[in-house]
């Protein structure tokens, strides 16, 4: 796939398309940023148009995909194309090391969709983007969350506190092993 004239991986799984988010995506990535869901456990963008919904791609999207050659992507499903949410690999202001994040619809959740799309991207990580860690952050009360970083193979390894914030996050970790994806 390309934005603005680069090459920029896309995945496929048995369910899914996946790809990296674009300015087209606007009008998903504004239902999805003011989700009850979203702003429970993410937390409050300041998205409140389609119009600035594009901005966000475009100022807090692209520069990491332009960076480093991945980032936030589009998870859509095979069967009838319908965007059903996101799953990237994210270099997050004041957390060490590349942490993966996902995040869907409420009529998506439960399904197996976010599994098979952080799976996919956690592999990713791995093999096409060489990385030797990948990390993760969530609410202790987001359980849905912690279920799915401990079922692609993460661990908790502590509780942290992000620069000018005072809520308190559970930390996982994965490390790839010399015996992972060789």
């Amino acid at each position: 796939m390309q934005i603005d004239g680069v090459r920029y991986k896309t995945f496929e799984t048995e369910r899914l398309f996946i790809r990296p988010c674009m300015v087209d995506d606007a009008e998903f990535i504004f239902k999805l940023l003011n989700s009850e869901s979203w702003l429970k456990f993410i937390g409050d963008r300041n998205v409140k148009s389609v119009e600035e919904a594009r901005e966000y791609i475009k100022e807090k999207m692209y520069p990491q995909l332009k960076r480093l050659g991945f980032g936030n992507y589009m998870v859509i499903r095979k069967s009838d194309d319908v965007k059903m949410g996101t799953c990237g690999l994210h270099d997050r202001v004041g957390l060490e090391g590349i942490d993966i994040g996902f995040a869907f619809l409420p009529e998506f959740e439960g399904k197996g969709y976010a599994f098979e799309a952080a799976d996919k991207i956690k592999t990713a990580g791995f093999e096409l983007f060489s990385l030797v860690e990948i990390n993760a952050i969530t609410l202790p009360a987001n359980k849905n969350s912690r279920k799915l970083l401990e079922k692609i193979g993460l661990q908790f390894e502590k509780y942290i506190t992000l620069p000018n914030d005072t809520e308190e996050l559970m930390f996982y970790r994965l490390v790839k092993t010399e015996n992972d994806y060789s």
